[in-house]
């Protein structure tokens, strides 16, 4: 089958005081020993520079070892930024902005900024993306947990509720559809966010929406383990919510409700998570992913007979080509496809250790899961890179995979925005006499 496409992956990224621990080569060796032979990161600008992030980003990539694209940030807005976004579609190959709904302070951005970033979008043919919480409401859940005396990992998670994450994911498809431009949330958490979604595609909007990997398969019992440290790893943004949300999105993926898998790769070791003892506000966000996707996606969804081996190319792979307009060069086995092609076989187990996963970080979310459907063979650009449990990867044989603006899901938005102008029936011309 294709290689696995993650679309969603926080590699050599500076967060919270700290930076995350597997960079552009680390983490795509992990990545391909796991079926995955391409992701899109996420370049964050610096000190609100596009071109900045972008140039900084290039440098990180240079050692990869894997194929990659990039979405790029909005943090503030300007002309510049503006001007910025041209550059970055038109010359850059970069298909997809993400506005951050949260983390107040730092990255979070107003609705008057997220206005002006989806019509520039709109503009560009380019997919607008949004962490949706209510940054603001967050705040308040951060101070009221604090005040509560409650300072450990489990704070985290009662600070930011689903019922944040579903205000958030509903207004950014209000505006979006408003804007008439699609939209693409991210790591979506919670049946209230979910839900949002599926009632905006009921009615013919243009919403994809992406859960990730620890989302369907875990939940946040783990974050009221009487071990910091243990519970800290859990530590996110959204948060992993309480059983039955992950079952609730699991099906929303069988259903079709949702569209593709990403994994929010986000990785910090045991002594960064350590900066928040005291204060779960300094626990660095993130968990790890790349290497586990594709085997635990296979053991949740395929294994247990909720979706087809069809079902699986399309939500870890074909999906992410297209919406990301680089079908059929990926998410394909083609002639002129490029050759990223992985065997899997679904008789044979895998064993999730931190003592054999490929990531620098010293522990995994998933550690101890047992399942069936191992990735034996993987091939990137025709070449051999994961056979018999050995990797044989070259640092800077990974290519930057450019991506073209206008996707599928532009298709009709100009006629629809000719319908809506029709519709006005104004200005209604009046006798001022």
């Amino acid at each position: 089958m294709p290689g696995g496409i993650d679309p969603h992956t926080h590699l050599a990224m500076e967060f919270m005081g700290s930076e995350t621990i597997d960079d552009f080569f680390s983490g795509q060796a992990a990545a391909l020993a796991g079926g995955t032979t391409m992701h899109i990161d996420f370049v964050i600008p610096v000190n609100g520079s596009l071109s900045a992030g972008y140039k900084a980003y290039v440098e990180k990539a240079k050692r990869s070892c894997m194929d990659y694209g990039f979405h790029m940030a909005i943090t503030k807005w300007d002309e510049t930024v503006s001007e910025d976004m041209e550059i970055m579609v038109k010359e850059k190959g970069i298909n997809s902005f993400k506005f951050f709904l949260a983390y107040k302070g730092s990255f979070m951005v107003n609705d008057e900024l997220l206005m002006e970033g989806l019509k520039k979008c709109k503009s560009l043919g380019a997919l607008a993306m949004v962490h949706a919480e209510n940054g603001d409401a967050v705040f308040e859940g951060q101070k009221r947990m604090i005040e509560l005396g409650i300072t450990g990992p489990e704070g985290h998670a009662l600070s930011r509720p689903p019922v944040l994450e579903g205000e958030a994911t509903a207004r950014a498809i209000r505006l979006a559809g408003f804007v008439n431009t699609p939209l693409y949330v991210v790591h979506v958490m919670s049946i209230d966010a979910m839900e949002e979604i599926a009632r905006a595609r009921k009615s013919g909007q243009r919403v994809i929406g992406e859960p990730v990997v620890s989302g369907l398969v875990l939940n946040d019992s783990v974050l009221w383990d009487p071990d910091f440290h243990f519970a800290a790893r859990y530590v996110m943004s959204p948060p992993i919510r309480a059983p039955g949300h992950g079952t609730a999105l699991q099906g929303a993926l069988a259903t079709g409700l949702l569209q593709l898998v990403g994994t929010d790769h986000c990785t910090f070791n045991s002594t960064q998570k350590a900066l928040g003892i005291g204060d779960f506000r300094k626990i660095p966000n993130g968990v790890n992913g790349m290497e586990e996707r594709m085997h635990l996606v296979w053991d949740t969804m395929v294994a247990s007979g909720q979706i087809s081996v069809t079902d699986y190319v399309r939500i870890t792979s074909t999906e992410c080509a297209r919406i990301f307009n680089i079908y059929p060069r990926k998410g394909a086995v083609l002639l002129g496809s490029d050759a990223d092609i992985i065997i899997l076989n679904p008789n044979s187990s895998f064993e999730i250790s931190s003592k054999s996963h490929h990531y620098r970080t010293d522990t995994n979310v998933y550690e101890g899961w047992r399942g069936k459907g191992k990735v034996e063979v993987t091939i990137a650009g025709g070449r051999i890179v994961w056979e018999n449990d050995e990797l044989k990867v070259v640092p800077g044989a990974g290519k930057y995979i450019e991506m073209p603006p206008f996707s599928y899901l532009f298709d009709g938005i100009d006629k629809a925005d000719a319908k809506y102008l029709s519709s006005l029936r104004a200005p209604v011309k009046r006798s001022t006499t």
